[in-house]
C-alpha cells in the first residue's frame, strides 16, 4: 500500500505536469477567451471544457496508453484530421483580421446560444489533436506512479480547472480592454499565425 505522502507526490507532480501542458492558448483556450469577453455561456462552456478533460484524463490513466500500442495509426489518422481542423481554423482567424470594418463582431465570433457554445466547445476540446497528444502523454506518465496513477490524474484534472478558471476570469478581466475593433484584428492575426503554426507541425509530425 502506498503512503499519503508518495500520493500526495503523484498529485504534485500531475499538477504541475498538467499545467505545464495546458497553460498555452490553443484553439480550446481561444474560443474560451472569445465567449468570456462576450460574456456567452461561459459558465457552461468552461463546465464541458472541464469534464472533457477529467474523463479522458482519467481514461487516459487507466488505459489510453495501452490502446495507442495496439491501435499505431489511430494517432496519424487523430495528427491528419486535427491538421485540417486548425488549418481552417487558422483561414477563418485571417480572413477576420483582413477584412476591413472587422475586428468586433460578436455575432460571427462566438456561439450565442447555449447548445451552440456546448457543441462549439465539444469541437474546440475533442477534435485538437494538441489534446488527445497531451492525454496520451498524461496517461503515459500516470502509468510511472503505479497504484498512484490515478492520483497522479487527478492533479493533472486540478490544473486543467485551475487554466480553465485563469481563462475564464482573464476574459472578464480583459474586457474593458478589448472594446477596439483594432485590437480583435490584432488578436484574430495572433491566431491565424499560431493554429497555422500548429497545422504545419502536425503535418511534419505524421508525413
Amino acid at each position: 500500500m502506498f503512503t499519503t505522502t508518495f500520493d500526495l507526490q503523484a498529485w504534485l507532480a500531475g499538477l504541475l505536469t498538467g499545467l505545464g501542458l495546458f497553460a498555452a492558448v490553443g484553439a480550446q483556450s481561444a474560443f474560451i477567451l472569445r465567449q468570456g469577453l462576450m460574456r456567452a455561456h461561459l459558465p457552461s462552456v468552461l463546465l464541458v471544457c472541464g469534464l472533457a478533460d477529467a474523463v479522458v484524463i482519467f481514461a487516459s490513466a487507466l488505459g489510453l496508453r495501452a490502446l495507442d500500442e495496439q491501435a499505431p495509426w489511430l494517432m496519424t489518422v487523430m495528427g491528419w484530421g486535427g491538421a485540417v481542423f486548425l488549418a481552417c481554423c487558422a483561414w477563418r482567424s485571417a480572413r477576420r483580421a483582413l477584412a476591413a470594418g472587422g475586428g468586433l463582431a460578436p455575432a460571427a465570433r462566438v456561439a450565442h446560444t447555449r447548445r451552440g457554445a456546448v457543441l462549439s466547445a465539444l469541437a474546440f476540446t475533442l477534435l485538437n489533436p494538441h489534446f488527445w497528444l497531451d492525454m496520451a502523454l498524461v496517461g503515459a506518465l500516470a502509468h510511472n506512479f503505479g497504484s498512484a496513477s490515478l492520483a497522479f490524474a487527478a492533479g493533472a484534472v486540478c490544473a486543467s480547472v485551475v487554466w480553465l478558471l485563469i481563462l475564464g476570469g482573464g476574459a472578464r478581466l480583459a474586457a474593458p480592454l478589448l472594446r477596439d475593433a483594432r485590437t480583435w484584428r490584432v488578436l484574430d492575426g495572433g491566431i491565424a499565425v499560431v493554429m497555422a503554426g500548429m497545422a504545419v507541425r502536425l503535418l511534419l509530425r505524421v508525413a
